[in-house]
């Protein structure tokens, strides 16, 4: 018994650092692949970097593309969790939630700690349809303008897919000018002009 006990201790000891050293691997790559881009990435460079071995490596993710899409995954729910932990918070009216919502992308994309959308940049290195991670980075995009469609079917919006896609427009499009040239001002005026179709669409509900 004294030696299955410990046999369970130095399992589980051992399954926690390989839990950890997952995600050093997961962290490592996003970090290179927001800075230097995916396909300039190679997992030479990851492993030197996190500090492992391809075998490791490997033994979590069966390929580069596996790992790509990992990072996609994890990176994209990273970014719902703290948007829905941020409107959650919220205790006012139906529409608050909706008329919040470029703030907090502002808050966000400000952050020095920003390096961009990660399905954003993915699609553009990955533009071919038939591909993965394009394909991914695709249902991500529309996964996030669906929720931009349920702040705005819960505030009692009439054409509430119509001004998901037109906000969803407006926030890919400022995230990316924000990420060739940081502070360009593109959120700032993405948030006036998404104030203004969110006036306009709770005045015609």
């Amino acid at each position: 018994m004294l030696r299955y006990k410990l046999y369970k201790t130095v399992y589980a000891g051992y399954n926690q650092i390989m839990s950890l050293l997952k995600q050093k691997i997961l962290k490592v790559s996003t970090d290179l692949f927001q800075s230097r881009g995916i396909n300039s990435t190679g997992v030479d460079t990851i492993v030197a970097v996190a500090g492992t071995t391809k075998m490791t490596l490997y033994k979590y993710f069966t390929s580069k593309e596996e790992l790509v899409l990992a990072v996609l995954q994890q990176s994209h729910q990273e970014f719902q969790n703290w948007m829905n932990d941020k409107l959650n918070a919220l205790s006012g009216k139906p529409d608050e939630k909706i008329q919040k919502l470029f703030e907090f992308i502002e808050e966000w994309v400000s952050s020095p700690y920003f390096t961009g959308v990660t399905f954003i940049k993915a699609s553009a290195e990955f533009p071919n349809e038939e591909n993965r991670i394009h394909q991914l980075s695709s249902q991500q995009s529309r996964e996030f303008r669906q929720f931009i469609s349920k702040l705005a079917h819960e505030a009692a919006i009439k054409d509430a897919d119509g001004l998901a896609l037109q906000l969803s427009i407006l926030f890919e499009g400022a995230v990316q000018a924000e990420q060739i040239k940081r502070g360009s001002g593109a959120i700032k005026s993405a948030k006036k002009a998404a104030k203004t179709l969110i006036d306009l669409a709770l005045k015609q509900s």
